[in-house]
């Protein structure tokens, strides 16, 4: 695979561009004049004063955007290995799907008999979700998977409250996801962390200890952070039970037991899915996205309002939202979901099919076995916690290669740009130093994961001979080196369009 490099351009802020009365339109007709002739001004209740907007033509307004489109990465631009994203390729027709009228016109508040065809199609998704899960009953209300998890925990908060018994504190493992201890705390748990064991899973010894009347849950993950299959996860699941608390699946990794092996089945009583990572619809980027969660049988009630049911038989059924749940936690987010994703999310699971969604998790499991076993040999790289077969996801050690040569996971994640590469994530989970933590969906090619390996071959060999090179990396981006201590401070967030340290 050739490597993509960006564009690198020193480009300006729009501001600065253009000059004083230069502009990209015509003056804004509103209606005839009393000489048949089109009126030129806006009515006085509509026209705003003192705005300060770029004074630009239209062609440098075009440039400047398209330049500016030119230095960024997407998934249409190459591979986006950031582990516990699972960034998929998305495909084409789910997105001309969702762009359709029928779609992006739609209104929460059009009457039933106007969105059967939406209450559907959400229908069928949840039931599919329901299915794959091993869950009785989802919610496709929570707008990521941390609203998710969010919602999961206001929902077993509700459980004991409603049984009379109130729990304060909720069990993490120490590789979690960082937003579930945030979740926890956010709903008004305190959290309790438990660690790693030595064979990268969840300590069970130290989970005995730390279960007891007052644990409403266990957040757990798996595939973990580490990509490592939690094999005593059903151990785990009776000892949590045994002591009155609820299990709980972060679906973030979904991806690699997808078709294989189901939450509901292991042990897990509520369940959120990421839809962005596992069933290849766009990540939200701060805006729509979405993290149905999943309940077991007997805690449906608890589930958001409204939830779509469907009344009468095949060829004769009629969808409607369902509001009265008396046991619901309420709403999560404004109306029923980010219904263009959830079109595109049923998209892709109708044009995959059991056979092709069982085939996604293979492919993915493939390739980071691939390159792991192909990483172990290059200098300054370790994966840690021994040789077990990861699935969907595997973090890298570059700890020896700081030792040795200076160089840590971020400079090597800068020097991958500079090769044209996206950089996977970085330093995260915490229990590893140096870690890089990559991740190649079942959409990656055998040449993409290659085009990696022999980049960081190159990292290794330029760190142990030229150091000083890497540490200056980028020098290809648009951006280079910052200062990443004054560029994270609130008073220096500021990024000038010029090329700092470069």
């Amino acid at each position: 695979m050739t490597a993509f490099r960006q564009a690198s351009y020193d480009e300006p802020p729009i501001f600065s561009m253009g000059s004083p009365g230069r502009t990209g339109t015509s003056e804004v007709w509103v209606g005839g004049g009393t000489d048949g002739m089109p009126k030129v001004a806006l009515p006085r209740e509509v026209a705003r004063e003192g705005i300060r907007l770029p004074e630009v033509s239209q062609v440098e307004v075009v440039r400047h955007y398209t330049r500016l489109s030119q230095m960024t990465w997407g998934i249409d631009t190459g591979p986006y290995p950031l582990g516990s994203c699972t960034m998929k390729y998305n495909p084409k027709v789910n997105e001309d799907l969702a762009s359709m009228d029928t779609v992006q016109q739609i209104h929460p508040l059009q009457g039933l008999d106007g969105i059967q065809g939406a209450l559907s199609l959400m229908y069928r998704l949840e039931r599919a979700l329901s299915a794959l899960t091993g869950m009785s009953k989802f919610t496709l209300q929570p707008a990521a998977g941390a609203n998710g998890e969010l919602t999961g925990c206001l929902m077993m908060r509700k459980h004991f409250e409603i049984i009379g018994k109130p729990r304060p504190e909720m069990i993490v493992p120490d590789s979690a996801h960082g937003t579930n201890p945030a979740s926890a705390a956010m709903a008004g748990f305190r959290v309790v962390e438990v660690p790693t064991g030595e064979d990268g899973c969840v300590d069970v010894e130290a989970l005995k200890g730390a279960v007891s009347g007052a644990t409403a849950g266990f957040m757990m993950t798996n595939p973990n952070t580490l990509g490592i299959f939690e094999g005593r996860v059903m151990e785990i699941a009776g000892i949590v039970h045994d002591a009155g608390g609820l299990m709980y699946y972060d679906g973030a990794n979904f991806q690699g037991i997808l078709g294989r092996a189901r939450p509901g089945d292991l042990g897990f009583d509520i369940a959120h899915l990421n839809l962005h990572k596992t069933f290849s619809t766009p990540h939200g980027g701060g805006g729509p996205g979405a993290g149905p969660v999943g309940v077991a049988k007997g805690l449906e009630g608890l589930l958001p309002v409204p939830t779509v049911e469907r009344d009468g038989g095949e060829g004769g059924e009629r969808y409607r939202l369902e509001w009265c749940r008396l046991e619901s936690i309420g709403k999560v987010r404004a109306w029923y979901g980010s219904f263009p994703v959830l079109v595109r999310a049923y998209a892709y699971l109708l044009s995959m099919g059991a056979e092709g969604l069982r085939a996604s998790s293979g492919l993915a499991v493939l390739n980071t076995n691939y390159f792991a076993s192909r990483i172990a040999g290059i200098r300054g790289f370790d994966v840690p916690y021994g040789g077990r077969r990861r699935k969907h996801e595997v973090v890298v050690s570059a700890e020896r290669l700081a030792a040795e040569t200076g160089i840590g996971a971020g400079d090597v994640a800068k020097a991958l740009i500079d090769m044209g590469l996206h950089p996977p994530t970085v330093y995260f989970p915490l229990i590893v130093k140096e870690a890089l933590m990559f991740e190649f969906a079942d959409s990656e090619t055998k040449e993409a994961v290659d085009s990696y390996v022999e980049a960081l071959k190159r990292v290794s060999e330029e760190a142990y001979s030229n150091p000083s090179g890497i540490s200056a990396a980028p020098r290809n981006a648009a951006i280079g080196r910052l200062d990443e201590v004054r560029a994270n401070h609130p008073k220096t967030m500021r990024l000038s369009h010029r090329h700092p340290q470069r």
